[in-house]
């Protein structure tokens, strides 16, 4: 008899464990600010059953043509430079909180870097001599931390379209400075044609995609749209033998937030917090069940918690608002 009650309780356990979700990277894109942080920013993150963070410093380009990144200046805010992405990974490690260092560039005026592109062999030299110093000083950070992720660059299309040879020469002196995980953050109409995803070890999509034209899309209108774009997705998965991690996910609060979800437009102002809630559901439910998909970082979690998002709030945060409970049970189906 009590052999019997042993195998009942045994193969329950085994059946649960069956039924239990994987573990995915349930991250959060935690934007820099003009100050440290502490335990108390670190909490908002934990409570919504996020496992990552991304980390961002950032480096600042004048214009689409200029060659120079100029960065970890005492110009900028604490957490875009060296010092305070040190700083935030320590405290987030403090409560458990895996890291992605993902390095990023701003062009004046929020030009997209897609179209970063020199006109001069010369030019072009100066901006690789340049980019390397920028990503080499963060690989190190990786590697000092051993950070779980490092992301070698973000949407930067026209960059790697004429400059491949320099990106495979890169992603090798990166491996002898950091020796964990490598993506790279491709826009979600680059990911097809990006030269060197079998080098690293996640195909990393910016994952923007239109997937409604309605003005509230219900969450089965948000599905339908991604039946243009999952399989594409999954054959490239598929083709280099590498998971899918979207390096950004998200939307915004603002009607049609599914057309054309990478627009920061500000005057798209009319606040939708269904449309948000829509489409980040069904985005969260047609990948996070799939094993060739490896998790993702919404776009994008401030630290002042209290302060941020909200129900008058037309950006992309989902934090202080309804989206932010779907996103919190979610990430808890998948810890």
């Amino acid at each position: 008899m009590k052999l019997f009650k042993f195998l009942i309780v045994f193969l329950a356990l085994i059946f649960q464990t069956c039924l239990s979700q994987p573990e995915k990277i349930n991250g959060v894109s935690f934007v820099a600010s003009q100050e440290s942080i502490d335990h108390a920013h670190v909490k908002p993150v934990v409570n919504v059953n996020a496992n990552y963070a991304a980390i961002m410093p950032f480096g600042f380009i004048r214009n689409l043509e200029h060659p120079e990144i100029v960065f970890n200046t005492q110009r900028q805010w604490f957490g875009e430079t060296t010092a305070g992405a040190k700083q935030y990974v320590e405290v987030l490690r403090q409560k458990h909180i895996k890291i992605m260092i993902k390095p990023q560039i701003w062009i004046w005026h929020g030009e997209f870097t897609g179209y970063l592109e020199m006109a001069s062999e010369a030019d072009w030299k100066t901006l690789e001599n340049s980019y390397s110093k920028f990503i080499l000083e963060y690989a190190q950070l990786a590697h000092e931390f051993d950070a779980e992720l490092f992301c070698i660059g973000t949407e930067l299309e026209k960059f790697i379209e004429n400059r491949p040879d320099y990106w495979r020469n890169l992603i090798a002196e990166i491996k002898k400075t950091y020796k964990g995980k490598l993506t790279y953050a491709a826009n979600w109409d680059e990911f097809k044609h990006t030269p060197f995803w079998d080098e690293l070890d996640f195909i990393g999509i910016d994952a923007y995609f239109p997937v409604s034209d309605s003005k509230t899309p219900t969450v089965a209108e948000a599905t339908a749209g991604w039946k243009a774009h999952k399989p594409v997705i999954e054959q490239v998965s598929n083709t280099f033998n590498k998971p899918i991690l979207f390096t950004e996910f998200g939307y915004r609060s603002v009607d049609y937030s599914g057309k054309e979800p990478w627009k920061s437009d500000r005057n798209m102002g009319h606040v939708n917090l269904d449309a948000q809630t829509n489409t980040t559901k069904a985005l969260l439910e047609n990948f996070w069940n799939e094993d060739w998909f490896a998790g993702g970082f919404i776009w994008k979690w401030f630290v002042n918690h209290e302060a941020v998002g909200g129900v008058n709030n037309a950006q992309f945060t989902p934090q202080n608002k309804p989206v932010e409970a779907v996103l919190r049970k979610h990430y808890s189906d998948f810890k």
